[in-house]
C-alpha cells in the first residue's frame, strides 16, 4: 500500500520527527497541531485564537490532501483547561456540519510551545 508524506507551507512547519500528516490508501493520519501561525511560527494569542489557528491549520493539511474538513472521521481535542470545551464545541461548529466526526476531548498538563489547545485526527478521503 502506498505512503505518501502530506506537508503544506499553509500550516507550521514540524517542529520535531514528524510529519504533519501521513496518507495511506484512502486514510490521512494527522498529526497534532497548535495554535501556531504558520508565517511566523509564533503561538496566536488566547484560546479563542488558538482554537481557530489550529482549525484553520488542520484544515490546510486536510486540504493538501485532497479531502476536506468534513472527511474527519476521528478528532483528539486536548485542553490544557477543560473549562474551554463550551467555547471549543461554538468554533467546531463553525467548521463542521453534521455528521460530525466521531471526538475525544482530553485534560492535559501542559501543550509543546505553552498552547491551550492542540487537536489531531483521522480524515479518510473517497480515494
Amino acid at each position: 500500500m502506498n505512503r505518501a508524506v502530506i506537508q503544506t507551507n499553509k500550516a507550521p512547519a514540524a517542529i520535531g520527527t514528524y510529519s504533519q500528516a501521513v496518507k495511506i490508501g484512502n486514510t490521512v493520519y494527522l498529526s497534532g497541531q497548535i495554535g501556531l501561525d504558520p508565517a511566523s511560527m509564533q503561538l496566536v494569542d488566547g484560546i479563542d485564537a488558538q482554537i481557530v489557528q489550529v482549525f484553520e491549520n488542520l484544515k490546510a493539511v486536510i486540504e493538501e490532501s485532497g479531502a476536506t474538513l468534513q472527511d474527519i472521521a476521528k478528532l483528539n481535542i486536548f485542553l490544557t483547561d477543560l473549562g474551554h470545551f463550551a467555547l471549543v464545541n461554538e468554533m467546531m461548529a463553525r467548521y463542521f456540519t453534521q455528521p460530525y466526526p466521531a471526538r475525544a476531548a482530553i485534560g492535559v498538563a501542559s501543550l509543546p510551545r505553552g498552547a491551550m489547545v492542540e487537536m489531531d485526527g483521522i480524515v479518510v478521503t473517497a480515494s
